[in-house]
């Protein structure tokens, strides 16, 4: 900074108040030392200054990204709103394992000024080391407690709205393909689910409620074992959009064709939700919208710490297509 300073014939205060913009410098000023830096290949050592200032300048993203590719939408909304607000995304992937969430979550925590995190299905003591740490976290898509800021979509509703819509159908039988067990996004479409069926008159039959553990393959084996049975569903709603895939090819596989032999309704829609024939009808969550707020809630906890925590519910949208076995409006 002081051979900038030299070269452009400024103060080293006057280097740092454009590198850092705490101050207005002219335009011309402003110039002779960005030349001044290009001429000596000067690059500010972020490192070192956030030991300086105690910011990183640097998000914390703890997410199953990966491991769930329906959360590809949510991350690049993330990233986009934070690189617009100047911060660096740092990523983990839970692989939504507790054990190894803490873990990561524990090395992230030390370089970020802030954690957003979609909290696994026992993330209860994760949550608490980072509250007692005082690091500013907003929860994602996982709505636990009221302790933290999160934000998510609508569950229950959507979900029982699914429901309604099988029902007016005609269908009595309907089966369910639960997430995995423990997660809040799982309970809360299970209660959905149960919710529609008591407004619909009709009876859950806890033999047609199999857990797909939120993954493609253990949902295809789980909707295989709905179709052994002497009296199967005629109606099925799966509680995310790997499930679905699962669920199809099972249908697939044992001869059954969605919507003539089986309806097949799901919570999350996806790229190829409309290219599938038929068309699924699906609950579309605004992940953008969720991944955009929640930076925004992250960056307002870092400045008012110690203000109540904020819980944000986002509607969902129904998506009426073919595969429920109606028409399209």
């Amino acid at each position: 900074m002081a051979e900038v300073a030299r070269l452009a014939g400024v103060s080293t205060a006057t280097v740092s108040h454009v590198l850092n913009g705490t101050r207005r410098v002219r335009d011309s000023t402003r110039r002779q030392v960005l030349d001044a830096m290009a001429a000596v290949d000067y690059t500010p050592n972020h490192l070192a200054r956030s030991l300086a200032t105690a910011r990183t300048t640097t998000i914390g993203l703890a997410l199953s990204a990966i491991s769930n590719p329906y959360f590809g939408e949510l991350l690049h909304a993330v990233e986009d709103e934070a690189s617009a607000a100047g911060y660096t995304l740092l990523l983990v992937d839970p692989h939504e394992d507790p054990d190894y969430e803490g873990t990561a979550v524990r090395r992230l925590r030390h370089r970020v000024d802030g954690v957003l995190i979609a909290p696994s299905s026992d993330a209860g003591r994760t949550l608490a080391e980072l509250a007692a740490q005082r690091v500013p976290t907003v929860l994602v898509d996982r709505l636990v407690g009221g302790d933290h800021d999160q934000i998510g979509t609508e569950n229950v509703e959507p979900v029982a709205s699914l429901v309604a819509h099988l029902a007016e159908g005609g269908h009595t039988r309907i089966g369910f393909v639960a997430g995995h067990a423990g997660l809040a996004t799982t309970v809360e479409r299970l209660a959905g689910f149960r919710l529609g069926m008591s407004r619909a008159g009709l009876a859950v039959d806890g033999t047609l409620v199999v857990d797909g553990d939120s993954e493609s393959e253990p949902a295809r084996r789980a909707v295989l074992t709905l179709f052994d049975r002497a009296d199967p569903p005629t109606a099925m709603i799966t509680a995310n959009n790997a499930m679905t895939i699962g669920a199809m090819q099972a249908l697939h596989s044992s001869g059954r064709r969605v919507p003539d032999d089986v309806a097949l309704v799901a919570f999350d829609d996806f790229p190829w939700a409309d290219a599938f024939r038929p068309r699924l009808t699906v609950i579309a969550q605004p992940f953008a919208e969720i991944g955009r707020e929640a930076v925004r809630m992250l960056l307002r906890r870092m400045i008012e710490p110690d203000a109540p925590p904020r819980t944000v519910r986002l509607p969902a949208r129904f998506v009426h297509r073919e595969s429920c076995g109606c028409t399209p409006a």
